[in-house]
């Protein structure tokens, strides 16, 4: 495992395929997701739901009802991968399969009362869990987090529109992110104070 490395070291990792910076800001992402999934399932042990629910969740919450194929594409994942997901899913009551209400022809699938509040209680212990992590910092430690954030959300909403390395993907099927209400790199959540 490679040793980690801080930002402010003049002398980062020898060159790889990427910069220093986007090496280091995979590495830190990557920590950052291990970490916090990790002391979530310590603090909250109840947490089990595993990360690609989750993110289809998210995406029910915003685009709902959707059929399989459209949240395929949105999540950049095979059809029958999120098929077996959403089965899951079901089984589980986090989710429901109807009639499509656009082509009745078709089935979509909507949250459930039970997903949304699996979805609210996941978001309200990983919030929990990242406030605490921030008070152990000191004011000027937050104060960078805290100016980051924008960027962030641009660097985010980037790597949306261009998807693979070679190319632009396709749109959405229902429009851009932005149309959605989520956060956008002009409207990010209200920082901590």
């Amino acid at each position: 495992m490679p040793t980690p490395h801080h930002p402010d070291d003049p002398n980062p990792a020898a060159p790889g395929r990427g910069g220093p910076d986007a090496r280091l800001l995979t590495e830190v992402v990557t920590r950052l997701r291990r970490a916090l999934r990790a002391s979530i399932r310590t603090d909250y042990p109840w947490e089990t739901l595993p990360m690609a629910q989750v993110e289809l969740l998210q995406v029910l919450a915003e685009h709902s009802p959707a059929r399989i194929g459209d949240l395929a594409a949105r999540q950049r994942l095979a059809t029958s991968t999120v098929s077996g997901l959403i089965g899951q899913m079901i089984t589980s009551g986090l989710v429901a399969r109807a009639v499509d209400p656009a082509d009745r022809r078709a089935s979509a699938v909507t949250l459930t009362d039970a997903g949304r509040d699996q979805l609210t209680a996941w978001a309200r212990a990983h919030e929990r869990r990242l406030d605490a992590a921030l008070d152990a910092l000191d004011a000027h430690d937050r104060a960078i987090v805290r100016s980051a954030l924008p960027a962030l959300f641009r660097l985010a909403e980037h790597l949306d529109d261009t998807g693979a390395p070679d190319g632009p993907a396709t749109a959405a099927p229902d429009g851009p992110r932005a149309a959605s209400g989520s956060p956008t790199p002009a409207d990010p959540p209200a920082p901590r104070g």
